[in-house]
């Protein structure tokens, strides 16, 4: 049966994307949400959970990692991988915020008790079960995300269930884990790491593959991180939670991608990964309608045409061979078309064997036929290609790679094995999610090989003392605490709904709860939308404190200033960098008496009085108009409004306007 409906759902990037029949492709999706907990220190030591503000003076330590083998005597594929690469890590190690146990020079303390009950009481809202006793085992991570080379993690409960409109979806497990450290750059074959978020506690929520559409993948996504905030005790703000997703469908592969940080993203990713998968298993039989040899693609095919290009009009090819380089040609009987296979929005099967290039070889890219002419590679240089290597132009394909030539040759290789993996159609392998909800290739999938118990941490058996601290912290169902804000607070549910998605929840009942002259709709609607409305003004509002927040709030429920000029107050506090207090007294806002209201607002009915007179029952308008230019921010326009009335129905000398 076609997959395809007969309907284009959207042209993204010049690509008409198609909407797949999810069921019919057997499409299966499992989430793994990270969630760095907000604790007082580390989930090992003692320093305290936090990213540094400042990295100036940090001491710097460099270091290589190399794979090892496990207890049973294999290396971890996704560890080869990395330690082939031969890069270098340098660490900045911010004293404030880091220790000997993030540099590995000494060992880890016991597992952080606050991290585990808080752990614990997000298991239990899942219905999940708590395990007897915490083991903290040791994940294999040589990538330079960890000094010591691999990862502590612990398995905190197991099994539970989230509810979904499609039925419930099973947790397979919950864990406890250090977080990796924080990706500065790069710099060629060095990469720079940040100290300060290693360690920091993190949970990890794993799904059953119970996920059929990417609706659902964004709802279970939702409601999971919904949990997570409803605690009250987890880090909010960019980069603070992150989707891994496991995705397949039939005759494909499970693919695992990485790093999906923005929850609206979840779907479209799930979207692309289906669609990708869709296209390689496509791309798959029409290698074999074709008639192509998977031995055919091979290394001893490749072809030196350094000489060839070094009078090229190419720039980029030019400069590779200034610079000694070489450019290498592998031709490709039979792949005319194929190269380009549209593979979704910005992406074809070039741009996958691009990637394994640039991951396993170090190169910046390749240039294939499908997409010349370009890179300043005319038609007539295109043709005297085809002719040195022999092929067809009508059915021949080529690829070329130009760089150091050991770096193009070791790309080459695992460009031919890619080649050859489009003979089974989709790989197994790790990628990485792109800004525009594709994914590129990253590493080979890690293997089973990868975990082993850490013997410098003893266990921690989980009393019924720690069990009761969790279960106090046991967030409210998330449907009694949007019936709540809408029954008790007076929020309607459009406005209930995006505060509980907020990533201001917390603070918003803080406020609620401390300010209760203050209307809940109004604190909502600040936090919901005016904030978000003032980011062009200032683009920095979302990393705003809290503190601050708390403050302009707390001024506006003493009276200090009114409602009105609430935005104008949180703009200035924003733009200027600087505390209620002091914006307050530099913008000129006070309260008003109500004598001082009359006062002015008989002013401004002397001024306009003939316009008012002129105007009559139609005056109320223009008049308040002029009143609130004098008075917006110092005075609530209810009040305002009322004086007005009462002054031009006195005026006119007749009943209420």
């Amino acid at each position: 049966m076609e997959l395809l409906n007969r309907y284009r759902v959207y042209i993204v990037s010049g690509v008409a994307l198609y909407r797949l029949d999810y069921r019919e492709l057997g499409l299966t999706v499992g989430l793994e949400i990270h969630q760095q907990l907000d604790t007082r220190t580390k989930l090992f030591c003692e320093c305290p959970a936090r990213i540094s503000d400042n990295l100036e003076g940090a001491p710097v330590i460099v270091r290589r990692l190399r794979a090892s083998r496990s207890e049973l005597g294999d290396i971890d594929p996704a560890a080869l991988f990395e330690y082939q690469r031969g890069r270098l890590f340098k660490y900045i190690a911010p004293r404030d915020s880091t220790c000997l146990v993030e540099l590995d020079e000494e060992p880890p303390h016991m597992i952080n008790r606050e991290a585990v009950i808080i752990a614990l009481s997000v298991a239990m809202a899942l219905h999940a079960r708590p395990v007897d006793e915490i083991h903290v085992m040791r994940k294999i991570v040589v990538d330079g995300s960890n000094t010591s080379g691999f990862q502590r993690t612990a398995v905190i409960a197991l099994g539970g269930y989230v509810d979904d409109l499609e039925g419930s979806v099973r947790i397979q497990g919950i864990t406890l884990e250090e977080d990796s450290a924080r990706k500065i750059g790069e710099d060629g074959a060095t990469v720079i790491y940040s100290l300060d978020r290693l360690g920091i506690p993190l949970i990890e929520i794993s799904t059953g593959p119970d996920i059929h559409s990417p609706e659902q993948a964004e709802r279970v996504a939702y409601r999971i991180g919904m949990i997570l905030r409803l605690t009250g005790r987890v880090k909010r703000g960019l980069g603070t939670i992150r989707q891994d997703l496991n995705i397949s469908i039939r005759d494909g592969a499970k693919v695992e991608i990485k790093g999906v940080q923005r929850l609206e993203l979840v779907s479209r990713v799930v979207e692309y990964e289906a669609y990708r998968q869709y296209r390689l298993i496509k791309l798959r039989e029409e290698i074999l309608r074709r008639g192509l040899r998977r031995d055919d693609i091979s290394e001893s095919n490749i072809a030196d045409a350094t000489e060839f290009f070094s009078k090229s009009e190419s720039r980029l090819i030019r400069s590779v061979i200034q610079r000694g380089g070489s450019v290498l040609i592998l031709p490709l009987r039979g792949f005319k078309g194929l190269l380009g296979w549209d593979l979704g929005p910005g992406r074809r099967f070039g741009t996958e064997l691009a990637d394994y290039a640039r991951q396993w070889g170090g190169v910046r890219g390749l240039i294939h036929s499908d997409e010349l002419p370009g890179y300043g590679i005319d038609e007539d240089l295109v043709g005297s290609i085809y002719k040195l290597l022999g092929l067809n132009m009508a059915s021949d394909g080529f690829i070329i790679i130009a760089d150091q030539k050991d770096k193009a040759m070791k790309a080459f290789r695992a460009v031919i094995e890619r080649i050859r993996i489009a003979f089974d159609g989709v790989p197994r392998e790790t990628r990485a999610a792109n800004d525009d909800s594709t994914t590129h290739y990253m590493r080979p999938q890690p293997g089973s090989a990868r975990m082993y118990p850490e013997t410098d941490i003893p266990p921690l058996r989980i009393t019924t003392e720690i069990l009761g601290e969790a279960m106090k912290l046991v967030p409210e169902p998330l449907d009694d605490k949007l019936k709540r804000f809408i029954e008790v607070h007076g929020l309607s549910r459009d406005l209930a709904e995006q505060i509980i998605r907020s990533r201001y929840l917390p603070l918003y009942e803080d406020l609620v709860a401390k300010y209760n002259n203050v209307q809940p709709s109004l604190i909502a609607s600040t936090l919901v939308s005016t904030i978000r409305s003032l980011k062009a003004e200032c683009p920095d509002i979302d990393s705003m404190p809290e503190e601050r927040i708390d403050g302009i709030i707390g001024l506006l429920s003493k009276g200090v200033f009114s409602k009105e000029a609430l935005p104008d107050v949180i703009r200035y506090v924003c733009v200027k960098n600087i505390d209620p207090e002091r914006a307050i007294e530099e913008m000129g806002i006070r309260r008003l008496s109500p004598e001082e209201i009359e006062r002015i607002v008989d002013q401004i009915i002397i001024e306009h009085r003939e316009e008012i007179l002129r105007r009559g029952e139609k005056a109320y308008s223009y008049a308040m108009g002029r009143a609130m230019e004098k008075l917006r921010g110092k005075v609530d326009g209810k009040i305002v409004s009322e004086i007005v009335r009462r002054k031009i129905t006195t005026i006119l000398g007749e009943g209420k306007l």
